[in-house]
């Protein structure tokens, strides 16, 4: 791919066509790899900011490193764009986020440079530490490099897996991705020599002689050395709370200064002794981005876009977000309520709860990526009179999902779960999927789980989530726009576990759970050009079951079709299980549970990823039809 903005980049295929690179050719090649990066994004769209921001960090570690032999974990790997560039797939990054392309996310399965998966954040020093050990028992010596952002360290999981590598001898490679100046101040020519002189044999030769002469003075007087040394250091490079945690820490450093990396990475690939290291760079997220500098978009995902400009390509909105749509209702409520407050780990904007962070400042709290920790924290603000909205991401709040049994479910808390990415999510793929939550939270006791057909429904259903205060309960919606409903004024509460029919008929009944309900609806049309009267209707509650309802399906249609967003053992389970201790699953009633395919669905846009898992229209109509013994014709009969 030949260019002639790109003339060094060309020439690198694969990381060792870049190893005899000097200073100015690693210094050259990174601005080529950025203008790359962005150029990809323009036409994809994808996550743009933290890649913008490890440019020369990639470049300094592929340079240093023998990768893939060394292991190179990034967490989070939305920011691996210019890793993906350097190793193999530059080819095909245009391709990032599309059917059948690039994942926008590290993939053991795309590439041996993906040495692990990370989608989500916090991963990688425990998988790093995992693969060191593996290393020392099989007696190898490559090294094992995790890059792992700031906000990733906002985790617990990543203070877990420091404590641990902390108190073990296996040699790893932590490197600090500081984008946000959240650790240390900016840095400057002093710190960046100190952290050289750190990682230096000369320093680490005259620690270990001062640490052996310590030794020699009485117990007292060598722990007053040893910590007068370790926080005289901290005091310099702020490294103290990682040097308890065991780790020789070295930073800040500026992580766009290819001339300090290089060295700096040399010293720690070379380095004899045994233990981890932490590599502190300090980086400017969306570096050399192209667009407005007051625009936030520089800092996580982006539209496609024009280079030039800046301007994104946004497809006009028919309808409101259901993201923006829960905001918005969720204020309302907090209006009437003072005692509602609302707590997202780490995502006001893609939660919408930076809305309700500039109407009520006081009553918002983002507990960073932690969610762990966000179900907890809600639980104890329930026991004392408030009402909390947790409002989690589905694929983030499994996370969370002990702290959800153990401190809301079994003490019967009325913590209110606002889940939003319910069902398939587009470009983010399996690793973002909102597949699960129905199965994982509907197998507790008392819980009350609902699912917004619509964005009506969604703000009906966020004001009796208000309401619920004996209990947990849990709205759960998808992602993108709403169906273009006219929206009600103020939510009112819902009669707990009761649906809706939609449409009567008399044959065939459809009974759906969440935003499939539009595809029911289309389905049951054609299901009429086939002289089959179709009842849909919307069961809303996952949780508990409206049970007249469904007897009142299944005795009165000769087919019952169930469909979810979800996965197997879900509502279909429940819906099952309910007929059988009925007795109506014992006659002639045809059944279809349809939810998403055991297998996780590949990252394309929405319509083709429920097409595939054989959620849409189409797929409705020929179970109905092969129920019957009948078959799909290819042009439907007029009607």
């Amino acid at each position: 791919m030949a260019d002639s903005r790109t003339p060094l980049l060309d020439t690198v295929a694969i990381p060792k066509d870049m190893r005899g690179f000097d200073i100015d050719q690693l210094t050259q090649l990174a601005g080529e790899l950025r203008w790359e990066t962005i150029d990809a994004v323009s036409r994809t769209g994808g996550h743009l900011g933290a890649g913008l921001g490890v440019v020369e960090l990639t470049v300094a570690i592929h340079h240093v490193f023998d990768t893939p032999d060394d292991r190179l974990i990034w967490d989070v790997g939305h920011q691996a764009y210019p890793h993906k560039i350097l190793t193999g797939r530059r080819d095909r990054i245009r391709t990032l986020r599309q059917g059948g392309g690039l994942s926008g996310f590290t993939r053991r399965s795309e590439s041996v440079y993906d040495p692990f998966g990370a989608a989500h954040s916090s991963t990688s020093i425990s998988a790093g530490l995992g693969m060191a050990v593996a290393r020392d028992l099989k007696g190898g010596n490559n090294n094992v490099i995790a890059v792992i952002g700031d906000g990733s360290m906002s985790a617990g999981m990543a203070y877990e897996a420091m404590n641990n590598a902390g108190s073990m001898d296996s040699r790893l490679i932590v490197i600090l991705n500081d984008n946000d100046m959240s650790i240390a101040p900016p840095t400057g020519a002093m710190s960046n020599y100190l952290s050289r002189l750190i990682a230096s044999k000369s320093y680490r030769g005259l620690r270990d002689v001062m640490k052996q002469m310590a030794r020699r003075f009485p117990k007292p007087i060598e722990n007053a050395a040893r910590r007068a040394e370790e926080y005289a250091r901290g005091m310099v490079t702020g490294g103290t709370l990682f040097e308890e945690l065991g780790f020789l820490y070295i930073g800040p450093v500026d992580g766009h200064d290819i001339s300090h990396l290089v060295p700096i990475l040399k010293s720690l690939r070379d380095r004899p002794e045994a233990g981890p290291v932490l590599l502190h760079v300090v980086t400017e997220k969306g570096r050399g981005h192209p667009f407005d500098k007051d625009s936030a978009e520089k800092y996580h995902a982006v539209q496609k876009f024009d280079i030039v400009t800046g301007a994104q390509v946004k497809a006009k909105a028919n309808a409101p977000s259901y993201t923006n749509v829960f905001a918005q209702a969720l204020i309302q409520e907090a209006e009437a309520d003072e005692r509602i407050v609302a707590i997202t780990a780490a995502m006001p904007g893609g939660t919408g709860l930076d809305k309700f962070a500039e109407r009520f400042p006081q009553r918002i709290f983002d507990v960073g990526i932690a969610e762990q920790h966000a179900v907890t924290f809600a639980a104890g603000m329930a026991t004392e009179g408030m009402k909390p909205f947790a409002a989690i991401y589905s694929t983030f709040l499994q996370r969370g999902y002990d702290q959800v049994v153990h401190d809301v479910a079994i003490q019967r808390l009325p913590v209110r779960f606002a889940i939003d990415r319910a069902g398939l999510v587009g470009a983010d793929g399996a690793t973002h999927a909102g597949s699960f939550d129905v199965a994982y939270l509907g197998c507790l006791p008392d819980f009350v789980i609902m699912a917004a057909a619509d964005e009506a429904d969604l703000v009906h259903m966020v004001a009796t989530c208000a309401a619920i205060d004996d209990r947990p309960s849990a709205v759960r919606y998808p992602r993108g726009e709403g169906v273009g409903i006219e929206l009600p004024a103020r939510g009112v509460p819902l009669e707990i576990g009761k649906g809706r029919i939609i449409r009567e008929g008399t044959a065939v009944a459809i009974l759906s759970l969440g935003a499939r309900l539009p595809e029911c609806l289309a389905a049951a049309e054609e299901l009429s050009g086939y002289g089959l009267s179709t009842t849909v209707a919307d069961a809303r509650f996952a949780k508990p079951l409206d049970v007249d309802l469904i007897r009142r399906l299944a005795r009165e249609h000769e087919v019952l079709i169930t469909i979810e967003e979800g996965s197997v053992g879900g509502f279909g389970s429940f819906v099952l299980h309910q007929l059988a201790h009925d007795g109506l699953l014992d006659g002639g009633l045809k059944i279809r549970p349809l939810v998403l395919p055991d297998r996780f669905i590949e990252h394309d846009s929405p319509a083709r990823q429920y097409a595939d898992a054989g959620l849409d229209s189409t797929a409705i109509v020929a179970t109905a039809l092969g129920v019957l013994g009948r078959e799909v014709r290819t042009t439907p009969a007029r009607a």
